[in-house]
């Protein structure tokens, strides 16, 4: 059984504003502090499976600039094997401002840049590295193109893949990513791919079970504090989320697919792995910032033992 971890996607680097409240149109606050860090979906999921001690392979692009470098430093200062994290020449790295308020609520924009330079080629080019994955993830912050031939090159070696459509776009063609064993998207993405409301967990059954009825095999609808759905062919099941008291809510489902991934590599048990998934993201949001507010698997043991959870 293959447990290595493949993730074809995104970083960005994260410039996060903590403001009292969100400005209104035409006007200027000042904001009580600003931090900067790590982020991208791509790279935050390949950190989140790293800390938990997964082994984790990344193709990425960054820009030639000092963010580059720092981003690709930063990859292996966690162990990721980050051989096919290039440069593009004459491009800037992805950024993404973060707004974050008293809630812990956050509202993001993300600038791409090199992101959008990685392309098929770059995977074929990464192909012998990949096949000896177990799980590959891709997220929606590169081009669509990359996203299909990926899903369909994995379905061709016989690799699971787990698709994260985030940012949610409505051009997503459903039909070019049924080979998917996993599709992950949150209740405002599942609305965008589906055109259904997904307020209640009622709702977002449906709107997963519409998605099943084309031919995903496996949706997981992330709910925040409602915890999260397995809808499939089989009868759907409810994972709670775990109660903390939210500091920062960026980068939650990332660190749930992160610690998702880690646990189903080894065990192969879906509820199991959302489970952990709930929990490592609840852990997370108690602390502020993204990448820097994953946990290693030290600390998540210890939160865990907190709940009274065992491994």
């Amino acid at each position: 059984m293959k447990t290595r971890i493949g993730v074809v996607g995104s970083n960005m680097v994260d410039l996060v504003t903590y403001t009292d409240r969100m400005p209104e149109a035409g006007e200027t606050l000042a904001a009580p502090s600003f931090s900067m860090g790590h982020g991208g979906k791509g790279a935050n999921q390949a950190v989140a499976a790293a800390r938990l001690g997964a082994d984790v392979m990344l193709v990425s692009r960054v820009g030639e600039d000092l963010f580059g470098e720092g981003t690709i430093k930063n990859f292996r200062s966690v162990g990721i094997d980050a051989r096919h994290v290039r440069p593009v020449p004459g491009t800037q790295s992805g950024v993404a401002p973060i707004f974050v308020d008293p809630s812990g609520e956050n509202r993001i924009l993300i600038v791409k840049g090199a992101n959008d330079h990685l392309l098929p080629a770059d995977v074929d080019e990464a192909a012998a590295d990949l096949r000896e994955c177990g799980l590959i993830l891709l997220q929606l912050e590169i081009p669509l193109e990359t996203i299909y031939y990926t899903v369909a090159w994995a379905a061709r070696e016989g690799i699971e893949v787990l698709l994260n459509p985030a940012p949610a776009v409505p051009e997503l063609d459903v039909e070019r990513i049924l080979q998917a064993t996993f599709l992950v998207p949150n209740q405002t993405e599942l609305t965008i791919l589906t055109g259904m409301p997904a307020d209640t967990r009622e709702q977002a059954e449906a709107a997963a079970r519409s998605l099943v009825s084309r031919g995903i095999r496996t949706v997981i609808v992330t709910l925040g504090a409602e915890g999260a759905l397995l809808v499939s062919s089989a009868p759907t099941v409810h994972i709670p989320s775990v109660p903390v008291r939210p500091h920062d809510t960026s980068g939650a489902g990332d660190a749930f697919i992160g610690a998702f991934a880690q646990h189903y590599v080894r065990s192969h048990d879906v509820a199991a792995a959302m489970r952990q998934g709930a929990a490592y993201a609840a852990d997370s949001i108690t602390r502020p910032g993204t990448q820097k507010a994953f946990a290693d698997a030290e600390g998540f043991a210890r939160f865990r033992a907190s709940l009274g959870e065992q491994g």
